[in-house]
C-alpha cells in the first residue's frame, strides 16, 4: 500500500511547539509577555519549522495556578492583549503554514468565576448544581490529591452555604460537574467559540479527572460516550480541530481513550501524550541502558488509524516520574535530580534537560534525536531548541517557566523593563541569557538550535517516521536503540546509543534488502545493507543516526515493506 498523506490528518507530521504567552515576549515594556510580542516572534517558529503552537492558559486568571485558575473561558487575561491581539496571532500564524491549538481547561474554575461566586451565594442558585457538594466528605469519593505539597483534602468546606465542594486541584480551583448536561453544552460552546476564532483545536488539560465522577451525586452515564460527543462536535465545527490529551495512566486504560478498543477508528482523543515512554526514556538515559524505552515501546498499543501517539522530552510543568517505580524513581532521582529542591512532590522533577546532564550536548541531542525518529508527533517546550535552564530560586514548577531568552542582555530581549518586574526571575549562571539565546545561536552553524533545525527539517522529509508502521530491531548491545519505520514507499532506521562510549551496532531486518545502500540523512557515511538484511554502524557516544533506504515502487520486496 502506498504512502498517502492527506491534509485533515495535519497533526500527523505536526511539529508542536507549547509556550506560555506572559513569558516569551513583552511588547509593551511593562514585563509581561503578550500576544503582540509573541506575534513578532512568529518568524522564529516558522524558521525552526513549527507547524502548530500550543497556547497554554492565556485566559482572565487570578494567577494562583499558572493561569489554569480561569475566571473566564471568553477571554483575554488583560496583561496579555485582547481578543483582537489574539485574532491577530492565529491569523499571522495561519500566514505562516502554523496551526493555533489552546488548553481546554474545563475540570475547575477560578472561585472567582462568576459561576462560583452565584454557586456559593445559596444553596438554591442557577449555578449551584454546576459544582460538587456534599454535606460531608463522602466516604467513596476520590482521594487522589494533585498538589500534596498544598492541600491535604479534595473538599473544602464553604461557611456560606454550610456545605463542602470538590476540587481535585487546588482549593481556590472548585470542580466543576461534567455529570450536569448544562455544564456540558458550556464546554461545547466555550470549545465552538474558540474555534471560530482560528483554533484548529485544543489541549485538554487532565482528561481522567474531567470524566471522572466516582462518589458524586451525578453520574456521566458513559464517560468515554461523552468525549466522543466532543469529538464529533468539534469534527462539526471544524472537520481538522483535534483534541490532543493529557492522560497519565498506564497504556492500556490511556488506549481507551482514543475510542473503543478494537475498532479501527479513533472517535475520541485525536492524540495522548506518551508518557509512559517518556519516563522510560530518561531511565535509559540514566541507566545507559536503552532496555527500559525499548521495553515501552513494545508495550505499547498501536492507536486506531485517526488517532496517534505525541512524543516529548519533557511535560510543560512537572517533568512526571510517577509511572516509575520507586525504584526506578530514585535512579532518574540520582542521577538528574538529587538535591531535594530539583524534585517535585517526590514523583518528579522540576528542571530542564540541559543542566540535568551537566550540559552535554551529545546527550541532550540524543534525547531530541529521539523525539523526532519515535513513532508519534513530537511536542517541543519553548526553550528546548536553544538548550535553556531552569531557575530554582523560582517556586513550584515556575522554576522552568522563566522569560524566553532570546539576546544575551540582562534583559535577555525579553521586555525592556526591569527584570524585577517580569513574572518569573530570568535563568542565571550557565544557562542564562548571556550564554544561551537565540540570536548568537542563530549566527552559529553548530548550536544546539542549528541542530533542531536540522532534526525537524530532516523529520519533515521523512515521512516513514510519521506515518510508517514502527518495529524495534534486536541491536546487538542493550546500550543501543534501533528501530526501523516502514511504509509502501520506503524505510527510516534509526540508531542511538544511550552509552557514554562508542559502540559498533550489528542489526538485521527481513524488510532490509541485501546490497541496498542506506542514506544517512544528518550527514554522515552512507551504510550498505549486508545479506540477511544484516546492517553494521559505528556509534560515537551518546551517538545517533537516521538511515533511508527508498525500495523501488517496482521491487517485489516493496510487499514486505506493505
Amino acid at each position: 500500500m502506498r504512502l498517502t498523506r492527506t491534509s485533515d490528518l495535519w497533526w500527523k507530521d505536526a511539529v508542536v511547539y507549547c509556550l506560555d504567552v506572559e513569558t516569551y515576549q513583552d511588547s509593551d515594556g511593562d514585563g509581561c509577555g503578550d500576544f503582540a510580542g509573541l506575534t513578532q516572534r512568529i518568524d522564529h517558529l516558522d524558521r525552526l519549522g513549527v507547524t502548530c503552537v500550543w497556547l497554554m492558559p492565556f485566559y482572565p486568571t487570578r494567577e494562583r495556578d499558572d493561569g489554569y485558575d480561569i475566571t473566564d473561558f471568553y477571554g483575554v487575561d488583560p496583561r496579555l492583549g485582547t481578543l483582537g491581539d489574539f485574532t491577530e496571532f492565529v491569523r499571522t500564524a495561519r500566514d505562516r503554514g502554523i496551526r493555533v491549538i489552546a488548553d481546554l481547561v474545563v475540570n475547575h474554575t477560578s472561585e472567582h468565576h462568576p459561576w462560583f461566586e452565584d454557586a456559593r451565594s445559596s444553596r438554591d442558585a442557577a449555578h449551584r448544581d454546576w459544582y460538587v457538594w456534599r454535606d460531608e466528605p463522602p466516604e467513596d469519593g476520590p482521594k487522589d490529591i494533585v498538589f500534596p505539597d498544598a492541600e491535604t483534602s479534595v473538599w473544602e468546606y464553604d461557611e456560606r452555604t454550610e456545605q463542602y465542594y470538590m476540587h481535585r486541584f487546588y482549593k481556590q480551583q472548585p470542580d466543576l460537574n461534567v455529570a450536569n448536561p448544562e455544564v456540558r453544552d458550556e464546554i461545547a460552546r466555550i470549545m465552538g467559540f474558540w474555534t471560530q476564532l482560528g483554533l484548529s483545536g485544543f489541549r485538554v488539560d487532565a482528561v481522567p479527572f474531567l470524566l471522572e465522577t466516582d462518589g458524586q451525586p451525578d453520574q456521566l452515564p458513559d464517560p468515554h460516550e461523552y468525549l466522543a460527543d466532543l469529538r464529533a462536535f468539534l469534527g462539526r465545527r471544524d472537520g481538522e480541530a483535534i483534541l490532543l490529551g493529557e492522560v497519565n495512566l498506564p497504556y492500556e486504560d490511556t488506549a481507551r481513550f482514543f475510542g473503543e478498543p478494537g475498532t479501527s477508528r479513533g472517535d475520541e482523543l485525536t492524540m495522548c501524550f506518551d508518557f509512559i515512554g517518556m519516563q522510560r526514556m530518561y531511565l535509559s538515559m540514566a541507566r545507559g541502558d536503552a532496555t527500559p524505552l525499548a521495553r515501552a515501546l513494545r508495550e505499547r498499543p498501536e492507536p486506531p488509524r485517526d488517532a496517534h501517539w505525541a512524543t516529548f522530552v519533557r511535560n510543560h510543568d512537572e517533568l512526571t516520574l510517577d509511572k516509575l517505580s520507586d525504584d526506578e524513581r530514585a535512579e532518574v532521582f540520582a542521577a538528574f535530580g538529587p538535591e531535594k529542591d530539583m524534585q517535585l512532590y517526590d514523583r518528579g522533577l522540576r528542571r530542564r534537560l540541559p543542566p540535568m546532564v551537566d550540559g552535554d550536548r551529545r546527550r541532550t541531542e540524543l534525547a531530541y534525536s529521539l523525539l523526532f525518529t519515535l513513532p508519534g508527533t513530537p511536542v517541543l517546550f519553548y526553550g528546548e531548541e536553544i538548550g535553556m535552564g531552569e531557575n530554582l530560586a523560582a517556586e513550584g514548577r515556575q522554576a522552568v517557566r522563566t522569560p524566553m531568552q532570546w539576546t544575551g542582555d540582562d534583559k535577555a530581549g525579553f521586555s525592556t523593563a526591569d527584570p524585577a518586574d517580569y513574572p518569573n526571575p530570568l535563568v542565571e549562571g550557565e544557562f542564562g541569557p548571556a550564554r544561551v539565546n537565540v540570536h548568537d545561536q542563530r549566527q552559529d552553524a553548530g548550536s544546539q538550535l542549528a541542530v533542531l533545525r536540522r532534526l525537524v527539517e530532516s523529520y519533515r522529509e521523512s515521512p516513514e517516521l510519521s506515518w510508517g508502521a514502527h518495529e524495534i530491531l534486536p541491536a546487538g548491545d542493550d546500550a543501543v536503540l534501533a528501530h526501523l519505520a516502514t511504509t509502501g514507499d520506503g524505510a527510516v532506521l534509526a540508531l542511538h546509543n544511550f552509552a557514554g562510549h562508542g559502540v559498533e551496532v550489528e542489526t538485521e531486518s527481513p524488510r532490509l534488502s541485501g546490497g541496498t545502500l542506506l542514506t544517512d540523512l544528518l550527514g554522515e557515511n552512507d551504510v550498505t545493507v549486508g545479506e540477511g538484511g544484516k546492517v553494521r554502524a559505528e556509534l560515537e557516544p551518546y551517538g545517533y543516526r537516521w538511515l533511508r533506504v527508498s525500495t523501488p515502487l517496482d521491487d517485489p520486496a516493496r510487499a514486505t515493506a506493505d
